[in-house]
C-alpha cells in the first residue's frame, strides 16, 4: 500500500489525513489548531503542522503529499527567507481603503472595477492579497521595502516542508494565484505592473521580487525535508482551500458546492474564465485545470455560533429552535454583516435583527432567522453565478454548519433547489490528499476514489424569505 497525505491549513487549525493513494481509503489522521485572530505568525502554521503529522503517526511512510491552505494570506519574506511581520489573513478588513484606492486608481470607481475584472478576473476586495501589500506599503512601508518575496500561506508551507531556504524554490498553483489580485486568471501569468501599484514601487523593482512559481495541477514540484525523514515524500503544488474541497468531493463542471465554515463560499467548476464587474463573483481557477468562479461571504458559521451563544444554547438545541418556527420566523431578519462583509462588499457594516414584533420575540423565531439570513447571503451568491451563466446541476452543502439538521433541511427552501448531503469529512485535506495521489501516479486525470454516500434533501420554497431579506439587506449599504 502506499500511502499520501493531504493537509488543510486552515484559518483555525491544521488537520492531516493520510490515504492509501489507491483507494482513498483513511488510514489514520491528525490535528491541532491555530491561533484566533487575523493576524497570525505564519510559523504558529508550521508549529500545527509539526503536531498534526505527529498525531497522524509520522510522514515518514508517506510517498506523497499536499497542501490545501486558506486563501489571500499574506506572507512577507525578506532576501533571507525571513517572515517580515506576521501574516494578515483573508479576513483580516484593515486593507478595506486600500482595495477602494486601488480601483479608483483605474479610472475611478466604477471604470476601476471593470478594468480589474479584466485584468485579473474579480474586482479588489479587502480580503485579496493585493491590497494587504498597498496596506502595508502605506502603514508600514520600512517592512515594505524589505519585502523580497511574497507567499500565500500554502506556499509557504509547502516550501518549509521540502526543508528550502531558498526563495526561488517557492511553488503555487493556479488556484491560489488566482486569489492574489496580481495574476491574469484567464492567461496564467503575473502582472508585476499590478504588483508595482500595490508596493508604489516601479515595475523593474516589482520584477526583481520573488513570486512563487506557478505549477501545474498534477505536477512534482519537489520532496520532503530530507533532514526529517521526509526526503521520499513528493510533493504536490497544493491548492486554495476552496479548490481543493471541490477536488476533494469530485466536482466538476455544473456541480457547485456551498460551504458554510468561518466563511460562507458558493463555488462552481467552470469551463470557461469568468469576468465579473460587479465584484460579486471572483474569477480564480480550480485545482484540475478549470475554473473556479466563487462568491464569499466573511459570516459563515459563526453566525450560528452568535446566535447560540445569544440564546444561551449548544448548537443541536439552536437547530431545534430554527426548525419550531415558521418559514419567515414571524417577520424577523438578521442581517447577518457580524464581521462586516466580502459579498456585498461592505467591510464596515454591522448586522441587525430588522422586523423585531412581539410574534417574533421568542427564541424559536430568532433561531430561525439566523439560518434564513445566513442562507440568504449564500443564495445571493449563488443567484450571482447564475446570472454570470455558470451552470448549476448540482448543489452540495459542506464545512461545518452544514451538519446542522436545521441548515440541512432550509437550505433547499432557501436556494429554491434540492440540496445534496456527503458524508462529513475533511474535504479541504481529502483534496489535498487527491491530489497528491494524482503526482504520485502521474495520469492525465486525479485519480477516480469511490465517492462518498450523499443524502438529497427537499424543500417546499420560500421565495418570500429571500424577497423580504433582499429588502432589507439594503438598508445596510450605507454602513460599508
Amino acid at each position: 500500500m502506499r500511502l499520501v497525505a493531504g493537509i488543510d491549513s486552515s484559518t483555525q487549525s491544521c488537520k492531516i489525513v493520510i490515504r492509501d493513494a489507491a483507494t482513498g481509503a483513511l488510514v489514520r489522521s491528525g490535528a491541532a489548531t491555530h491561533p484566533d485572530g487575523t493576524e497570525v505568525s505564519p510559523h504558529a502554521w508550521w508549529d500545527a503542522f509539526l503536531q498534526a503529522a505527529e498525531q497522524a503517526g509520522g510522514l515518514d511512510d508517506v510517498a506523497a503529499a499536499a497542501v490545501g491552505g486558506q486563501q489571500h494570506g499574506m506572507v512577507a519574506l525578506d532576501a533571507e527567507g525571513e517572515v517580515i511581520r506576521d501574516a494578515l489573513l483573508w479576513n483580516d478588513t484593515r486593507s478595506a481603503a486600500a482595495a477602494e484606492a486601488l480601483i479608483v486608481e483605474h479610472g475611478g470607481a466604477e471604470h476601476g472595477r471593470a478594468a480589474w475584472a479584466q485584468m485579473i478576473g474579480s474586482v479588489p476586495v479587502a480580503s485579496l492579497t493585493v491590497t494587504k501589500l498597498r496596506w502595508l506599503a502605506d502603514a508600514e512601508p520600512e517592512n515594505a521595502q524589505r519585502v523580497a518575496a511574497v507567499a500565500l500561506p500554502h506556499d509557504w508551507l509547502t516550501w518549509k516542508i521540502s526543508g528550502s531556504s531558498t526563495l526561488e524554490d517557492l511553488v503555487t498553483d493556479r488556484s491560489e494565484a488566482s486569489g492574489t489580485g496580481y495574476y491574469d486568471t484567464a492567461a496564467g501569468a503575473y502582472r508585476y505592473d499590478l504588483l508595482a501599484q500595490a508596493l508604489r514601487i516601479s515595475e523593474d523593482a516589482a520584477a526583481r521580487i520573488i513570486l512563487p512559481r506557478v505549477a501545474g495541477p498534477n505536477e512534482q514540484v519537489g520532496t520532503g525535508d530530507d533532514a526529517r525523514g521526509w526526503g521520499g515524500m513528493l510533493l504536490g503544488p497544493g491548492a486554495g482551500d476552496n479548490a481543493a474541497a471541490s477536488l476533494g468531493i469530485g466536482m466538476g463542471t455544473g456541480d457547485v458546492s456551498i460551504s458554510i465554515g468561518t466563511s460562507g463560499v458558493v463555488a462552481a467548476v467552470s469551463p470557461t474564465p469568468i469576468q465579473d464587474s460587479s465584484g460579486l463573483i471572483a474569477g480564480f481557477a480550480s485545482a484540475t485545470g478549470e475554473y473556479l468562479p466563487l462568491a464569499v461571504t466573511l459570516n459563515g458559521s459563526r453566525v450560528l455560533d452568535g446566535a447560540a451563544r445569544m440564546l444561551g444554547v449548544d448548537h443541536q438545541r439552536l437547530s431545534e429552535l430554527a426548525l419550531a418556527a415558521e418559514p419567515g420566523a414571524h417577520g424577523l431578519t438578521l442581517v447577518p454583516y457580524l464581521e462586516g462583509e466580502r459579498t456585498p462588499n461592505l467591510p464596515h457594516a454591522t448586522g441587525s435583527f430588522v422586523g423585531l414584533s412581539l410574534d417574533s420575540m421568542n427564541p424559536q423565531d430568532v433561531a430561525r432567522a439566523a439560518v434564513e439570513g445566513l442562507l440568504c447571503g449564500l443564495a445571493d451568491g449563488l443567484q450571482a453565478l447564475t446570472q454570470q451563466g455558470v451552470p448549476v446541476n448540482s448543489i452540495q452543502l459542506i464545512g461545518g454548519a452544514a451538519r446542522s439538521a436545521a441548515v440541512q433541511q432550509i437550505a433547499p427552501a432557501i436556494f429554491g433547489r434540492d440540496v445534496q448531503i456527503p458524508e462529513p469529512g475533511e474535504y479541504v485535506a481529502d483534496g489535498a490528499a487527491r491530489q497528491a495521489a494524482w503526482v504520485l501516479s502521474g495520469t492525465e486525470g486525479p485519480p477516480q476514489w469511490t465517492s462518498s454516500a450523499v443524502t438529497a434533501v427537499t424543500a417546499e420554497p420560500t421565495p418570500f424569505v429571500r424577497e423580504r431579506y433582499a429588502s432589507r439587506r439594503h438598508l445596510f449599504a450605507e454602513q460599508g
